[in-house]
């Protein structure tokens, strides 16, 4: 006769009671109390816009050092110009991601 392997689970015991309240309100993001050492999502986004859009502009600053004669070079140009790609890049790609996990959240079903 085989002897089967049966697992030893209390689940009473492995189930933790949670802070959250969902018979009485469900559970909302505005609900959760934001710590003050974590940035909004709003300013981190906004924040890497900003440094986009800063990343984007220096090319034209440096070309008009060049032109100006102000002690930058072509190497400077293409080097400000490679960072700004490189920049558009990256958060053309994290912009995706976060619009593909904001999809799939939106797509759960409770």
């Amino acid at each position: 006769m085989e002897q089967k392997y049966i697992p030893k689970i209390k689940l009473k015991a492995d189930i933790f009671e949670t802070n959250i309240d969902t018979m009485n309100k469900p559970f909302r993001l505005e609900n959760v109390s934001m710590s003050q050492e974590v940035p909004k999502f709003r300013d981190v986004f906004g924040g890497m816009i900003k440094a986009v859009d800063d990343t984007v502009k220096a090319p034209d600053q440096v070309m008009e050092d060049v032109i100006l004669g102000n002690g930058a070079d072509v190497h400077d140009v293409m080097i400000a110009m490679s960072k700004a790609e490189l920049s558009v890049n990256l958060a053309t790609q994290m912009t995706t991601k976060v619009i593909q996990a904001y999809e799939k959240v939106i797509s759960i079903q409770l």
